[in-house]
């Protein structure tokens, strides 16, 4: 982006609210978006992009560079105790989608409700990240299907076979009266202060 203009700067930013990750338009339409009288200058702008690789080509159509989304990536690692001097090397930019694989079709988000999985910090009100699989390892943290319901549990076997514990020692051990199946494993937390 340093070998812009402003103006270069403007339309690309202006190309990325309005089209997201969706394929960009014609030219013909662009120029009529964003009230420019020719549509050679957004063939102009589009180009210089291009060199930028700001904008790729997919087949035919074109697309704003995924890696332009998202929030940036800072290299200072953040202490948790004592306050540190950030020096703000940013290495890329970093989507939350990417990182949590939001975007697989076989990943879900699915709301907590609840307190049972609170002693190992995920909450009431937080939103997990499930991807679906039918099958799990034992530890894992699971959306099961148990006697028809979901639940978010950690999956378990002992000797009298699998089960379900839920990680707040005020809850007890499920076990299926009929069923159990998983739907996924949960792979990520996220949540709003």
């Amino acid at each position: 982006m340093d070998n812009l203009t402003q103006k270069q700067k403007d339309f690309f930013e202006n190309l990325k609210n309005h089209y997201g990750l969706k394929a960009l338009s014609s030219y013909e339409k662009i120029k009529d978006i964003f009230g420019f009288k020719s549509k050679n200058s957004i063939k102009q702008y589009i180009e210089i992009l291009k060199k930028e690789d700001l904008i790729i080509q997919n087949e035919d159509k074109l697309y704003i560079n995924p890696s332009q989304f998202g929030a940036p990536l800072v290299l200072t690692s953040v202490k948790a105790g004592f306050a540190a001097i950030m020096d703000d090397k940013i290495e890329k930019r970093i989507s939350m989608d990417e990182v949590l694989e939001i975007n697989s079709p076989s990943t879900f988000v699915f709301k907590v409700s609840g307190d049972s999985m609170c002693e190992i910090g995920i909450l009431d009100g937080d939103y997990v990240i499930i991807k679906k699989t039918p099958n799990a390892n034992i530890d894992d943290i699971v959306l099961a299907i148990v006697d028809n319901e979901f639940t978010l549990k950690t999956y378990k076997k002992d000797k009298t076979g699998v089960y379900l514990k839920p990680e707040n020692s005020s809850y007890p051990i499920i076990r299926p009266k009929y069923s159990l199946s998983i739907f996924g494993v949960a792979i990520g937390i996220t949540r709003r202060f």
